[in-house]
């Protein structure tokens, strides 16, 4: 493998580790103990969950949107007999 091989799967990898990351880093969709207790969130704290989630949502997308480019780069550089 030559570099441009062994530089694009190490960006394969680092996007891949940032896809984990990010999804790990989102909130489920449960409303959690609180609901059972009575307690309610205030408005502050909804929005703010919201806006962080939908940031993490949209850096989720490009993640996964790089990733395939890369997963597809490397595909056809292969193909084409030029990563040996």
């Amino acid at each position: 493998m030559n570099v441009l091989g062994i530089v694009l799967g190490a960006i394969l990898a680092v996007v891949a580790i940032a896809i984990i990351v990010v999804i790990i880093l989102q909130e489920g969709n449960q409303q959690g103990i609180g609901v059972v207790t009575g307690a309610a969130d205030s408005y502050f704290s909804k929005n703010k969950a919201r806006s962080i989630d939908a940031f993490l949502s949209r850096w989720t997308k490009v993640f996964a949107a790089v990733f395939v480019a890369f997963v597809i780069a490397l595909n056809v550089l292969t193909r084409l007999n030029l990563l040996k």
